[in-house]
């Protein structure tokens, strides 16, 4: 593993955190964390009694920020940053090696608009 990327996760972990309450953590461990809307709800047709919003998880080489709102509003994605869009991998995997104040921010953007349109489509 990088030598930075424990730091690296406490660093995105604590912007997660912040979406507590309205979201609940399934796994809170040292190397992976996600957010999940625990409510019962009808999306597509199909009756679902949690949606996952984001997730991290240490990788050797990069933590990986994975980021559900993607699907739910892929017009989100024309909102990235070029920064934070050159480190995305498919369809909702960001891979972050390091975390400096302008991505960090991005990130924090990303999160922001993610749960306005979770809030928006009632599945918080």
């Amino acid at each position: 593993m990088e030598p930075g990327l424990p730091q690296t996760f406490k660093q995105l972990k604590k912007l997660l955190k912040r979406y507590e309450g309205p979201f609940q953590p399934k796994l809170d461990q040292d190397d992976k964390y996600d957010l999940w809307s625990l409510k019962e709800l009808v999306i597509a047709g199909k009756k679902r009694k949690e949606v996952y919003f984001a997730g991290l998880i240490i990788r050797s080489r990069y933590v990986g920020f994975y980021y559900m709102p993607v699907y739910a509003g892929p017009s989100l994605k024309k909102l990235f940053p070029p920064e934070l869009l050159k480190r995305l991998r498919g369809k909702s995997c960001f891979h972050i090696t390091a975390l400096d104040r302008n991505l960090e921010k991005q990130v924090a953007d990303a999160l922001a608009k993610g749960f306005a349109l979770y809030k928006k489509k009632g599945w918080v």
